[in-house]
């Protein structure tokens, strides 16, 4: 079929994107490639359509599509066909979702047969550089007199019209037909087929699947994904998914909602923002975990919303209330969904088949997997604000009645309220650490989470770059206990610069001191051991960390800067970028590095490849970066030129970003 027929069939209602299609993504690098092939006359391939009656059939967009007829609804080549159908008609075909900038302002410079977007200092006044889109709508008869003064005019005729030519380019079809060809068995053989060219996941699949009988799921889901991020907290489609996935079918894997009914679905996506609802009320007013930037474990959150729909929505006292917490919190400190998250949420859903004696069963999965569930004090090594037990701390200053330094109030939830009313501070000022001595600190050691403490932001500015040995003294005078509610050493020696790492031993101690004790609570199994003791069992594995992880956000700054360049990234219709993501080793769980800001499918999911911004990091972060596969940037602008020039291709009219 020709091109001009196609775009033809698609102002018709003839052609139109099946509702499960995905968006338009494609940028203008992809897009002057396939205009430099269709020039050239090289293979751009063929096309897939399923021919199906346009009765009850759904589809894209808003435009109607031809009644009382068969039409065809495009399975394969969606973006190369959005693509000449916005360079030729000059606008975004109805069903089109995406970015317009990727097709609008293409010129062709007839001399050196090169394709570029519009720049004025390059191309104007220059009548070598054509607008494509309105030579298509024009016709070449426009350019016999501006071209006619030209050396090799009759050449560059030639050339023009090898564009408009395009118009009589032929596209081979394939056709699905037949009765028999149902919406399920089109949405398998839309899948087997972009599978081979395209990057898409378990979840994208089953999305397909469904969007097939129900058009509107989409959209249901990224409303309720809106709710939960106007709430302070970022969730992902396939995250939901996986949720419903649990509550419908008390699985992980995605196939297992293929077959399963419309009505079930819709009904296991209410019930999923019913539950997640809960839990995350029940993990704030518990453990103080409010806000997005604390909320760790969040595949074990699929497991808890199961149980609390197993249970109706009904938990019997304090007690339930709490080990289901338990569990959770132990999940996510010890990355139990950080590896093969597939096959742990199996283990731990098939735990809840009979909930009658479930959250025993969830605690010994944990047990049999990480050994004993004790915390030593070297659990508290890590540094970064994206270190596992930088939400531990957080959760410990919420609920152990953790006392501000300059106003002696209780940093509680209840009377503060979300965490942009707090901050992170460094106990020991990173200028004082950087500086002491001939070399000072080194990183890992200025930004450690035994040397945080959260205040509010008066009293942070108020101590500013003090050291200790002069600030606390001061806070211990005005609000007595203040300091030890903060888990710091009373030691007067160790408030001294020179023995910091004195400091930070016995803090860590005082920290998993104070972190067994919520749990033996959260259990309601009182113990008479000390934190630093183990359980009478020996561990089946070894509860002392491995090499501290690199990477993560140092400072309130660079945290700042990063949730900009995210916002940017936003504007531009690009997906968020996940700050602070955990790159784990796939069997074990164990983190290995901590990115600063990532994207691990892509700006473009499925064309392009896993991408991050890593802000002043260390060689081994990079390298562990590059190992896992991501392209990464270690400047914001850099970065940004990527977006403009790579995926947007959106350049200023001199060239440069």
């Amino acid at each position: 079929m020709k091109v001009s027929t196609i775009l033809d069939y698609i102002d018709s209602g003839l052609l139109a994107l099946p509702e499960f299609q995905r968006g338009y993504v494609w940028n203008r690098d992809q897009v002057r490639s396939l205009m430099d092939s269709l020039f050239h006359e090289h293979p751009v391939g063929s096309l897939l359509v399923w021919v199906t009656k346009a009765d009850g059939v759904s589809h894209r967009g808003d435009a109607d599509l031809a009644s009382g007829t068969e039409v065809k609804l495009l399975l394969d080549g969606q973006q190369r066909i959005t693509s000449l159908y916005g360079i030729i008609r000059g606008k975004a075909p109805t069903f089109f979702q995406g970015n317009e900038k990727a097709f609008r302002g293409l010129y062709f410079n007839v001399g050196t047969e090169e394709f570029r977007f519009y720049q004025p200092s390059r191309m104007a006044n220059d009548p070598l550089w054509i607008d494509v889109t309105a030579l298509m709508q024009q016709g070449l008869d426009a350019y016999f007199q501006s071209l006619r003064g030209e050396p090799n005019y009759g050449t560059l005729m030639a050339r023009l019209n090898k564009i408009y030519n395009i118009l009589q380019r032929e596209f081979y079809i394939d056709e699905v037909t037949g009765r028999d060809k149902t919406v399920n068995v089109v949405v398998d053989i839309f899948n087997r087929v972009n599978s081979q060219g395209t990057t898409l996941s378990n979840g994208d699949l089953a999305l397909a699947k469904i969007c097939a009988s129900w058009p509107e799921c989409r959209n249901r889901m990224n409303s309720l994904i809106g709710g939960w991020r106007n709430a302070g907290y970022w969730f992902t489609r396939d995250w939901l998914l996986r949720t419903v996935n649990a509550i419908v079918a008390g699985e992980a894997r995605f196939e297992h909602l293929h077959d399963t009914p419309t009505e079930r679905i819709k009904e296991g996506l209410e019930d999923s923002k019913r539950y997640i609802d809960e839990a995350l009320n029940l993990i704030s007013g518990r453990l103080g975990i409010d806000h997005n930037r604390v909320l760790f474990g969040r595949y074990a959150l699929p497991v808890v919303a199961r149980y609390l729909h197993k249970r109706g929505g009904r938990l019997t006292d304090a007690g339930e209330r709490d080990r289901i917490l338990y569990w959770y919190f132990q999940s996510a400190m010890w990355g139990r969904f950080s590896g093969a998250t597939e096959s742990f949420l199996n283990q731990d859903l098939k735990a809840l088949e009979d909930v009658e004696g479930s959250i025993d069963r969830l605690i010994d999965n944990l047990r049999l997997w990480h050994g004993h569930l004790r915390i030593e004090a070297a659990h508290f090594g890590g540094w970064s604000l994206g270190a596992r037990f930088y939400p531990v701390l957080y959760a410990l200053t919420r609920t152990h009645d953790a006392k501000d330094l300059g106003t002696g109030l209780s940093l509680n939830s209840h009377l503060l309220g979300k965490m942009n009313t707090l901050e992170v501070h460094h106990i020991f000022p990173k200028a004082v650490l950087y500086n002491h001595g001939d070399n000072g600190y080194s990183r890992a050691q200025v930004n450690a989470v035994a040397n945080y403490c959260f205040l509010t932001k008066a009293t942070n500015l108020q101590i500013g770059a003090a050291p200790p040995i002069e600030y606390f003294p001061q806070v211990e005078a005005n609000h007595p206990g203040a300091l030890a509610s903060q888990w710091v050493p009373l030691d007067p020696d160790l408030w001294k610069v020179e023995n910091y790492p004195r400091f930070l031993e016995e803090r860590r101690r005082l920290l998993a001191d104070a972190a067994n004790t919520l749990l033996e609570d959260l259990l309601h199994e009182k113990s008479s051991k000390t934190g630093s003791e183990k359980d009478d069992a020996p561990p089946l594995v070894s509860a002392v960390p491995g090499p501290a992880v690199s990477g993560g956000i140092e400072s309130e700054q660079e945290q700042v800067a990063l949730a900009e360049l995210n916002n940017w990234v936003c504007t531009r219709q690009l997906p968020q970028g996940q700050l602070e993501y955990e790159l784990a080793h796939p069997d074990s769980g164990d983190p290995q590095v901590i990115l600063d800001i990532a994207w691990p499918k892509g700006l473009q999911e499925g064309y392009s490849r896993p991408v991050a911004v890593l802000l002043d990091e260390e060689r081994q972060t990079l390298q562990i970066a590059n190992d896992h596969g991501f392209r990464y940037f270690t400047d914001i602008s850099a970065f940004q030129e990527y977006v403009e020039t790579e995926i947007l291709s959106d350049r200023s009219d001199d060239g440069r970003i």
